[in-house]
């Protein structure tokens, strides 16, 4: 059983971090070399269609490690579940504090109503999301070395 969670936990966050290194850097530098429009309509789209998927799949990666966790306890390398568990903590409240209130406006931007420092805030966005992928790295790289 133990080995079953372990590997679901792996591959779910593995797809997550995956994902998420995606959008940093490869489909937002996309958007950015698009015209302004197109580029900003992408990422408002992106925004809802991620803003709506990501809160679940965070949360699921953190309830599977934490399961992992419990379950393993009496197991070597269950020390670098927990430190993986507390950066995917790491990551939902930088989400939660840092990205989600950008996200919000972002997502209901248009070409008519956007703010004129749409670009700044989308810019500030990427820059905490680099962070935040790195976390989730780290914590995907901590679940793998549990392994071992």
């Amino acid at each position: 059983m133990l080995g079953t969670l372990e590997v679901v936990t792996i591959v779910v966050v593995g797809v997550m971090v995956g994902v998420e290194f995606s959008v940093a850097f490869v489909m937002n530098r996309i958007f950015s070399g698009l015209p302004d429009d197109s580029n900003q309509a992408a990422r408002s789209h992106g925004g809802r269609m991620l803003g709506a998927l990501m809160p679940f799949w965070y949360i699921g990666s953190l309830v599977l490690s934490a399961v992992w966790t419990i379950t393993g306890w009496q197991h070597p390398g269950t020390g670098l579940v927990v430190i993986a568990a507390a950066l995917l903590i790491v990551s939902v409240i930088m989400s939660l504090l840092l990205l989600v209130p950008i996200n919000n406006r972002g997502k209901t931007w248009t070409a008519d109503n956007r703010p004129a420092d749409w670009k700044q805030q989308m810019d500030r966005w990427d820059r905490y999301h680099y962070v935040r992928v790195a976390v989730i790295i780290a914590a995907f790289a901590l679940l793998v070395a549990a392994l071992t």
